[in-house]
């Protein structure tokens, strides 16, 4: 039943995905801007304790719910990490209202032909079995996009459904990131070769498979929008990518059929050091601005 019922809110609900699934190598970044510095941990067991009292913080803020944020990405260390007495994820669907995802991907390869491919992901299967027994209902899945190269793009493409077809196979909905570098000098021609790459992918999906897809926000307003109605697409959610919140917000409200799913903007503005009102007050006023930029 609860697989129904975070089906009918992940592709329905108003609000947006909160992406707190920061991995070992962001996770210093991540803190240094919490205002947390690396002399404050000694190991990696200090530096993720540190990292998961902010995501408790973040989960547990009274601003942050169901009615505006929609979902959230979780890192699998974090899926075993209990709030209270609750595992996160069922602290965030019980207690939250909050669809719970989780990131699958073991990281990327060297660049190779313009993209970032994903590393092998094996005992993939044995995780989602595990993250089902919590209660997770999707998952996602990074690659990265860097020059347009066709051929590469085509390679993203093609392993990342490869993979969400795993995914599907063990009940589980997939998110799929094709991150373009918002940097790129090609990133208007990597977005026109990404809309065809994914089209000609979902267009040969089985009936009963659907995916959500999360892009970077495209230069030209809109540029997705065909994927935004295709039978085969549960969502399409937007990533920072290194945009300002503000600049980030300004774009989603351009691109009217995607939602946001922002880390960085999300907590953007966010201090170790703040009182619980200051830090509320400011978590709220960020998740407010995300959400009204996603039903815009």
């Amino acid at each position: 039943m609860s697989f129904e019922k975070q089906l009918e809110k992940a592709t329905t609900a108003p609000g947006f995905v909160a992406a707190l699934d920061q991995s070992g190598g962001s996770t210093p970044k991540a803190l240094a801007l919490y205002g947390i510095e690396g002399d404050r941990y000694a190991n990696d067991t200090e530096m993720f304790a540190l990292m998961q009292a902010m995501r408790a913080r973040i989960m547990t803020s009274p601003a942050f719910d169901g009615s505006k944020v929609m979902g959230a990405i979780l890192f699998e260390r974090t899926m075993r990490e209990k709030i209270g007495d609750l595992s996160v994820p069922a602290y965030l669907w019980q207690e939250k209202s909050v669809v719970p995802f989780l990131k699958v991907d073991k990281g990327l390869e060297d660049a190779a032909n313009g993209v970032k491919l994903m590393k092998p992901m094996p005992g993939l299967e044995e995780t989602l079995a595990e993250a089902s027994t919590y209660g997770v209902f999707g998952t996602k899945m990074r690659s990265v996009i860097d020059e347009a190269s066709a051929s590469g793009v085509a390679q993203i493409v093609e392993q990342q459904f490869e993979e969400a077809r795993r995914i599907i196979g063990c009940g589980l909905m997939p998110i799929i990131e094709p991150e373009i570098t918002i940097t790129s000098p090609e990133k208007s021609e990597c977005e026109a070769l990404l809309l065809t790459e994914l089209t000609k992918s979902l267009d040969v999906l089985a009936d009963d498979q659907k995916v959500m897809l999360k892009l970077s926000l495209p230069n030209t307003a809109g540029h997705y929008s065909s994927l935004c109605g295709h039978a085969k697409v549960a969502r399409v959610v937007a990533l920072s990518g290194g945009y300002s919140r503000d600049r980030a917000n300004e774009m989603l409200c351009q691109n009217q059929s995607m939602i946001a799913s922002f880390s960085r903007a999300l907590s953007e503005g966010l201090n170790d050091a703040q009182t619980d009102e200051e830090f509320n007050a400011t978590l709220g006023a960020s998740i407010q601005s995300i959400y009204d930029a996603s039903v815009a």
